[in-house]
């Protein structure tokens, strides 16, 4: 069974890592390499290990959905392996890549990898830490995650609206269901280490607020339900918000001589100290409790709900027209719907909803 890599990569260290772990598996069943070198401004070339025969594509630069759909876009095969470039595979991931593929039923449009998150043996985890480690348990983590070309032709591939790497390949998992695919999960495994982030990494994840917005414009209040992902703290965050800004203005009007405003000021700025006290408390009980992991719990939590209510409400007005993205009906159908004399052998033109910038290769054989 072959099949097109694709790996995104903003040419952090790791990529080289990822390569040489590939490398002997892709030669061996001929697998097609694609990196999409996302890299904003000017790119200097990118040096990958020697041996390593593959074609890079310049990517759009407007983050990793539009990346991969660069990468698909110009493959070869008809599955597509996308893997994220800081991510170990087992050395035998290329063999059961080709296994997970040839036992995917006809009905089957995607094939989930493996993935691990490994935590410290000697401590408890640290907030982001355990954030990483959730990725594990993730439904349809593009970490590792093979699609088959007509399932994404078909509904358009990555939604580019949702810039991050949040929620874009669950709600592309949903759409391709939606077309009639099914989903399963392989055998093949790779590792995803916890890379190293500041002090304030989770008050700069809020962003996602902005992606969850869009999402609820789309598929309505069960959103989470039907993309498969956790219950959020939304609104609590709305609540301790709202408490933050009674007590600021009720202490404004104080101030201005109004009597009786002292009272509500206090009042609200217990229920936002009591709410912000408890969503400390919920990310530090679970953690190593060190002096700094506290301190830097106890100073995001205080401000996490704020950060996280303006993106949502920056999202929601600015998706407050959004329609979902249109799927490709002229598309390859689904296999076990094909007419008959369909045959994936030939190249398919680039395709989907959101049109394909021109793609620059520039071959990679080797070191560079």
């Amino acid at each position: 069974m072959t099949a097109t890599v694709v790996v995104p990569t903003l040419g952090r260290p790791s990529l080289g890592v990822l390569l040489e772990a590939l490398g002997p598996g892709l030669t061996k069943h001929r697998f097609e390499l694609l990196i999409v070198d996302d890299r904003p401004g000017d790119r200097p070339q990118l040096v990958l290990p020697p041996g390593i025969g593959a074609t890079v594509l310049d990517g759009p630069a407007r983050g990793p959905a539009a990346a991969r759909n660069t990468g698909w876009r110009a493959a070869w095969h008809e599955w597509i392996a996308f893997l994220d470039d800081d991510v170990l595979p087992d050395p035998d991931w290329a063999d059961r890549l080709a296994d997970d593929l040839a036992e995917a039923g006809e009905d089957v449009g995607g094939v989930q990898g493996v993935l691990r998150v490994p935590l410290p043996a000697d401590r408890r985890p640290t907030d982001w830490e355990r954030v990483t480690a959730g990725l594990a348990d993730g439904a349809w983590i593009t970490a590792d995650m093979a699609y088959r070309r007509a399932a994404l032709t078909r509904c358009g591939g990555f939604d580019e609206r949702l810039p991050r790497a949040f929620r874009e390949d669950a709600e592309l998992a949903f759409r391709v269901r939606r077309e009639g695919w099914s989903l399963r999960r392989g055998r093949r495994r790779v590792t995803h280490p916890v890379r190293p982030e500041g002090r304030w990494v989770s008050v700069r994840t809020q962003r996602g607020n902005a992606d969850d917005a869009l999402l609820r414009r789309l598929y309505g209040p069960r959103w989470r339900e039907r993309l498969e992902i956790p219950p959020g703290r939304r609104h609590r965050h709305v609540a301790i918000t709202a408490a933050l800004v009674a007590a600021g203005a009720a202490a404004l009007a104080a101030a201005g001589g109004r009597p009786g405003w002292k009272a509500v000021a206090a009042g609200a700025g217990l229920v936002w100290a009591a709410g912000t006290a408890e969503f400390a408390t919920a990310r530090i009980a679970p953690g190593p409790r060190d002096p700094l992991e506290v301190a830097t719990m106890v100073a995001t939590s205080a401000v996490i709900p704020p950060v996280a209510i303006v993106h949502w409400l920056r999202g929601w007005l600015r998706w407050r027209a959004a329609g979902p993205l249109c799927s490709q009906p002229a598309g390859p159908p689904p296999a076990h719907r094909r007419p008959a004399g369909w045959s994936a052998l030939s190249r398919p033109a680039a395709s989907g909803s959101v049109p394909a910038r021109p793609v620059a290769s520039r071959s990679a054989e080797g070191g560079r």
